[in-house]
């Protein structure tokens, strides 16, 4: 059985009048069903990220990947003699 990641769930039926299901769902995603069986989900608006979204840096990008080959660093090694 698929593990649900919300509370709230609706049929294929009750799509018909989405906004009747939006209401009822307070905000929160619906779990889409169609014979038992998960189909996706509905996210209303407000409840998605709002976050304002920025760029990495170089620099911060060029230090996630140094930590990254300090720690790939010994399974290369290993490979590499493999």
């Amino acid at each position: 059985m698929t593990r649900l990641l919300t509370n709230h769930i609706c049929t294929m039926t009750e799509l018909r009048e989405p906004h009747k299901v939006l209401e009822r769902s307070g905000g929160k995603p619906v779990a889409i069903l169609k014979n038992s069986q998960l189909v996706g989900y509905l996210v209303p608006e407000e409840a998605t990220d709002k976050g304002q979204h920025r760029y990495a840096t170089r620099e911060e990008v060029m230090a996630s990947l140094e930590r990254t080959q300090e720690r790939a660093q010994p399974v290369l090694d290993y490979l590499r003699d493999k």
